[in-house]
């Protein structure tokens, strides 16, 4: 079982992910030739050179981005932590690398250190910054591992010492405090070589969270396949990477954008199976938010913040055994939290074996009429009475204070 032994990371819930990165520039389409993957593979799946690819440098000048408009929206949205793309598989630095002149200072004309004016927002805004950071693929350098291609003539130590390490010292030094770092595709590196990345984080910055993806069953928290959610509970510290349409890097092309209703029943989900929700933003080539993005997670903020106690600290859901055709349930100590999505008379809990003390609703604090009892089936049950307005409402919530510490959905004995 993973344990970050962080309270800020099993309590935030809710985290917003960026990629960002050259791969923007070419937003899914390359000579005329339009990649189906997603879009920051497009230097692999479509196999440009190095040389040409790298001149994609010469064109990044990212007008329009702005660190605390983003850092911002996050905020206002609930969430509670930020992971960006310190350098992805393309291997090329967003921020001031002194070990690598390919990065956004010193190969673009932007001359802008980006991680630097995202450190600086989210400080002012006091939301937590961790980074992403592809320690493994790198497909700018000649030594770093590429998926899908023949890896067998590259001396990967060499990539190690010359650019993986000494690029985690900068950002663990450079950047004030990092939250955690975001691992990915470990591919071929071997145990030792995690476990000295993994000694060097906790060297610089002792409180920063290594994830499950720097390989070899090390991590503290387990990060689960994009966008795959455990069917049951899951125990220990883990998150859902997730994307609001079907790439995680900007694609001019897809518009196969989640509703923010499904994005609101995806992070409850995974808030009631145990786990944070860390969901993707890909701004373009020159620094906007897809206006899509920017409306959905607006929305999915307006539930989040009314509803934020059902939401943020809560644990480990039980298992529960209906599914609920009307929402989901969330809960802490001694708290059951009822999320309605759809128009419902009442809101009813079989199979409930729970001395109850009170019901309302969470985004006003309104006491409501509640009872407890035994179906003829022998279940036990709670049914809450719905205020007439909310009988033609959805995406609302209803708390249940309890006697008990936890939800019991065990039937009450005879």
């Amino acid at each position: 079982m993973k344990d970050t032994k962080q309270k800020w990371f099993k309590e935030a819930k809710f985290g917003l992910f960026i990629h960002w990165g050259l791969y923007a520039l070419l937003a899914g389409e390359y000579k005329g030739v339009k990649t189906n993957q997603i879009a920051e593979w497009i230097m692999n799946y479509l196999d440009i050179p190095v040389e040409e690819y790298e001149k994609l440098a010469g064109q990044f000048d990212p007008v329009n981005f702005d660190a605390e408009a983003i850092v911002k929206l996050a905020k206002d949205c609930g969430m509670r932590y930020i992971v960006f793309t310190s350098k992805h598989h393309e291997g090329f630095a967003m921020y001031h690398s002194a070990c690598s002149p390919y990065n956004v200072v010193d190969a673009t004309p932007c001359k802008r250190d980006i991680l630097k004016e995202l450190q600086l927002a989210c400080e002012k805004y006091d939301m937590k910054l961790g980074l992403y950071y592809s320690q493994a693929q790198d497909w700018h350098d000649p030594d770093g591992y590429m998926a899908k291609k023949d890896n067998s003539g590259k001396n990967y130590r060499a990539y190690l010492d010359r650019k993986c390490m000494p690029q985690l010292r900068e950002l663990l030094t450079n950047y004030g405090e990092i939250a955690l770092i975001w691992f990915d595709t470990p591919m071929g590196t071997t145990p030792e070589e995690s476990m000295e990345m993994a000694k060097l984080v906790k060297e610089l910055q002792p409180n920063c969270i290594v994830s499950g993806r720097i390989g070899n069953g090390l991590g503290e928290y387990m990060t689960t396949g994009d966008n795959f959610i455990p069917r049951l509970p899951f125990e220990g510290d883990w998150e859902v990477p997730a994307t609001l349409n079907d790439t995680w890097g900007f694609n001019k092309d897809d518009h196969n954008w989640k509703s923010a209703e499904e994005i609101i029943q995806l992070l409850v989900k995974i808030n009631s199976r145990g786990g944070n929700y860390l969901l993707n933003i890909g701004p373009d080539g020159t620094g906007n938010v897809p206006e899509e993005s920017v409306q959905i997670l607006k929305k999915v903020g307006a539930y989040v913040r009314a509803n934020e106690e059902a939401i943020f600290a809560t644990k480990r859901m039980p298992v529960y055994p209906y599914d609920l055709t009307w929402g989901d349930l969330t809960c802490k100590e001694h708290h059951l939290y009822a999320h309605v999505f759809r128009k419902i008379p009442r809101v009813e809990i079989l199979n409930i074996n729970n001395q109850v003390k009170r019901a309302y609703l969470v985004e006003t604090g309104e006491e409501l009429a509640w009872k407890v009892g035994k179906s003829c089936e022998g279940d036990g049950y709670i049914v809450v009475e719905l205020p007439k307005e909310y009988l033609k409402k959805e995406y609302f919530c209803i708390g249940i204070e309890l006697e008990e510490e936890m939800p019991n959905f065990e039937p009450i004995k005879e």
